[in-house]
């Protein structure tokens, strides 16, 4: 099991990795709702890292502007290489460079809502990764998914947390969580398969198998605020297959 940080004198120290690519319409009005959230924890230093995949419609610049009059802001701008590859180079950032105690992984379209991050907050001071869950009690999904999009969620869920061997995990491919630094520090974050969203249940897998203690939270998952989802087919097809090679990889170490 990871060891737990030394107790420290001063805040702990939480940083927000978001990644980005064309949100120029949602990242303002969602670093004003964080740094709201902010000012409501006590004994809590957070920051921002906006990990900008050199987004053509400004998201970067929009983030550099705001950082020159906002503390706690940072960006962290490279070429486009996907979600999981922004994580990775975020959440190595975060701990290298801004000495991060905390990560948190987020989306930056909204369908996280900001309000929830004080109860991430309160559930990591007391395990070492905290899951936002839309599938245990009191967790959703919107009303107006499809019945094929809710199909897909639900079942791929279903099919990632038993063919990896996640099982007392309800929800394995949620992006909002928080995650204490020595988790991070024991997985092998620069070997890590980064390829599209397989990163996110890729580094809850190897928490576990550190002996990380996982808790989840209830949220609502909503419907993004502004642009369009970047999940394809080809995302689909492409985790199916790396679940796979996760669970065969699980058995050779067996």
């Amino acid at each position: 099991m990871p060891e737990r940080e030394a107790e420290k004198s001063e805040p702990v120290h939480g940083v927000i990795v978001l990644p980005t690519y064309n949100e120029r319409g949602n990242i303002e009005k969602l670093l004003d709702a964080i740094l709201a959230e902010r000012a409501q924890l006590e004994e809590f230093k957070l920051s921002v890292l906006v990990v900008d995949d050199l987004s053509p419609d400004g998201t970067g610049e929009v983030v550099r502007e705001y950082a020159q009059t906002c503390d706690g802001v940072h960006l962290l701008s490279g070429a486009k290489r996907g979600l999981g590859t922004a994580y990775k180079r975020g959440i190595m950032h975060a701990l290298e460079i801004l000495r991060a105690d905390i990560v948190f992984q987020m989306d930056a379209d909204f369908s996280h809502d900001p309000g929830d991050l004080p109860r991430l907050v309160r559930e990591v001071r007391t395990c070492d990764f905290v899951v936002g869950s839309r599938y245990v009690p009191g967790g959703s999904v919107p009303e107006n998914w499809s019945r094929l999009r809710k199909a897909i969620s639900k079942w791929g869920n279903i099919f990632a947390r038993h063919i990896a061997g996640l099982d007392g995990v309800r929800d394995c491919t949620s992006g909002y969580r928080a995650i204490r630094a020595g988790v991070l520090r024991e997985v092998d974050l620069e070997r890590m398969d980064d390829t599209g969203y397989i990163f996110i249940m890729n580094l809850l897998y190897e928490a576990v198998q550190s002996g990380a203690r996982v808790s989840e939270i209830p949220i609502h998952f909503t419907n993004r605020l502004h642009g369009e989802s970047k999940l394809g087919a080809a995302d689909i097809f492409g985790f199916i297959r790396k679940v796979f090679l996760i669970r065969l990889n699980s058995l050779r170490r067996r």
